[in-house]
């Protein structure tokens, strides 16, 4: 089983998983050694990081951050907690869920998986699904009838 190193950093006064979810949801979906930092961020930062790093100038949910793949994956995730709670409501999941979705997505970044393509992003979606079924949630791709999608 793959090793993981998780440190968790809290920039928000939202309510955000416990580090033994997030360990949890992380080790689901390595494929080898890990060391990962999860920063749970508010709006304002996300914004600024996504303009910085992705020229794009808005809060987004979740940006993953590949520094190194050798000896080990090492890296860093952000998740925006406002963004995730807007969205859970919006597709009528639960708040839970989505954080799980989006860690799991994290990881799976750090891995070098991406969804640039239709290949890619059928690959990663599939094995977030499978992932995400492993820890009991539903596949996060399937909207609910009456939810909004974002």
């Amino acid at each position: 089983m793959p090793q993981l190193k998780l440190s968790v950093q809290r920039a928000t006064q939202l309510d955000t998983p416990a580090r033994n979810q997030l360990l949890r949801w992380c080790k689901a979906a390595l494929r080898v050694d890990c060391e990962v930092t999860i920063r749970m961020v508010d709006e304002h930062e996300a914004r600024a990081l996504n303009s910085t790093f992705r020229g794009k100038d808005y809060a987004t949910n979740v940006l993953t951050f590949p520094l190194t793949e050798e000896p080990h994956l090492m890296g860093d995730i952000v998740i925006c907690a406002p963004v995730v709670a807007a969205e859970a409501k919006a597709q009528n999941i639960s708040i839970e869920a989505h954080f799980a979705h989006l860690t799991v997505h994290g990881i799976l970044h750090l891995h070098g998986y991406d969804h640039q393509t239709e290949e890619q992003a059928a690959l990663m979606e599939s094995i977030e699904v499978t992932t995400l079924q492993n820890l009991g949630y539903a596949n996060p791709y399937l909207i609910t009838e009456g939810a909004q999608s974002i």
